[in-house]
C-alpha cells in the first residue's frame, strides 16, 4: 500500500496535535470533576493576570486554558499547512469551543452552554483523529462498505451528550446507562462484523479490536464512576477516588469515540481492490 504524498513532519505534527487535544479533554474533566469550573471569573485573562496565583481550583482552570491556547495555536498552524476541509473544520471547532467557553465564564450561562462546550471538545477531538487517519491512509479510490462504524461513532457521541447532561442534572442517570447499553451493542455490531469478514486484513482487524477493547474498558470505568459518586454523594468536596474514576471515564470515552471515527475512516479509505482481495481471503501485506 502507498500512503498519501505528504511529509512525515506533517503527519507527526498532526499526531502531536491529537495528543495535546486528548490532554485538553483530560484537563477539562479535571476541572469539572474537582468542581473547579468558574474558579477563574474572568476571560481571557485570569483574575486580571496572564498567570494567576495557582491555588485551589484555579490550578485546574488555568491549566485547562493554557492547554486550550496551545491546541488552538497548533490547530491554526495545521490548518494553514494542510488547507483541507478537515483541517479548516478543526480550526472552526476549536475557535467555537473557545468562544463558548469564554461565554460561559463571562455571562455564567445555563448548563446547556457548558454541555455544548464539552460536546464541541469531543467533536474537535474526533476531527483531529480523522485528520491523522487521513494523513496515514492509502491514496486510492474510497469505497464505503458498511455504515456500522459510523453509526457506532454517532452513538458514542450521543453518549457524550447524555453524560454531560447527567453531570449537570438535566437528565436522569438511567438515560445514560440505557444509552451505554445501546452504544455498546452498536460498537459490537460494527467491530464484530468487520472481524468476521476481514480477519485477514490487519488494517481493519486491529482498529476493530482496539475499538472493542476501549469500549468495554469504558463500560467498567462508567460503573466505577457511578459507584464512587454514590458512595461519596454526601462528601463536602470531591473525593480523589471519585475524581479519578470520573476523569478516566471521560478520557476513555473520548478514546472510544475517536477509535470509532478512526475505524469509520479506515473502512471508508480502503481501496476497492483491497476490499475485493480481503473478501476473497487474500492477505494484504
Amino acid at each position: 500500500m502507498h500512503q498519501r504524498n505528504v511529509g512525515s513532519g506533517l503527519r507527526g505534527f498532526a499526531v502531536v496535535l491529537a495528543c495535546c487535544t486528548f490532554g485538553l479533554v483530560i484537563a477539562g474533566a479535571l476541572v469539572t470533576s474537582n468542581d473547579a469550573a468558574l474558579s477563574v471569573p474572568d476571560w481571557p485573562l485570569s483574575w486580571g493576570k496572564l498567570v494567576p496565583t495557582l491555588e485551589g481550583g484555579i490550578r485546574y482552570e488555568f491549566a485547562h486554558r493554557a492547554i486550550a491556547f496551545l491546541v488552538a495555536i497548533l490547530t491554526t498552524i495545521l490548518a494553514i499547512r494542510m488547507r483541507t476541509r478537515l483541517a479548516w473544520s478543526a480550526l472552526a471547532l476549536v475557535l467555537a469551543q473557545a468562544a463558548v467557553g469564554g461565554m460561559v465564564v463571562k455571562f455564567v450561562t445555563p448548563a446547556w452552554a457548558t454541555i455544548s462546550h464539552a460536546c464541541l471538545a469531543q467533536l474537535f477531538f474526533a476531527v483531529v483523529v480523522a485528520i491523522v487517519v487521513d494523513l496515514y491512509s492509502v491514496a486510492a479510490p474510497a469505497v464505503m462498505r458498511s455504515p456500522a462504524p459510523l453509526v457506532a461513532a454517532v452513538a458514542l457521541f450521543a453518549q457524550t451528550i447524555l453524560g454531560a447532561a447527567v453531570r449537570y442534572g438535566l437528565v436522569l442517570p438511567v438515560a445514560h446507562i440505557a444509552g451505554a447499553a445501546v452504544a455498546t451493542i452498536l460498537v459490537m455490531w460494527a467491530a464484530l462484523s468487520i472481524l468476521m469478514q476481514h480477519m485477514e486484513n490487519a488494517t481493519l482487524r486491529r482498529p476493530a479490536m482496539l475499538l472493542l477493547s476501549i469500549t468495554f474498558s469504558q463500560v467498567f470505568l462508567g460503573i466505577g464512576a457511578y459507584m464512587a459518586r454514590v458512595a461519596y454523594s454526601e462528601a463536602p468536596q470531591p473525593m480523589p477516588v471519585m475524581v479519578w474514576f470520573s476523569v478516566a471515564h471521560v478520557a476513555v470515552g473520548s478514546l472510544a469515540f475517536g477509535a470509532a471515527v478512526a475505524l469509520a475512516m479506515i473502512v471508508y479509505c480502503q481501496p476497492r481492490s483491497e476490499t475485493v482481495m480481503a473478501n476473497r481471503g487474500i492477505v494484504i501485506a
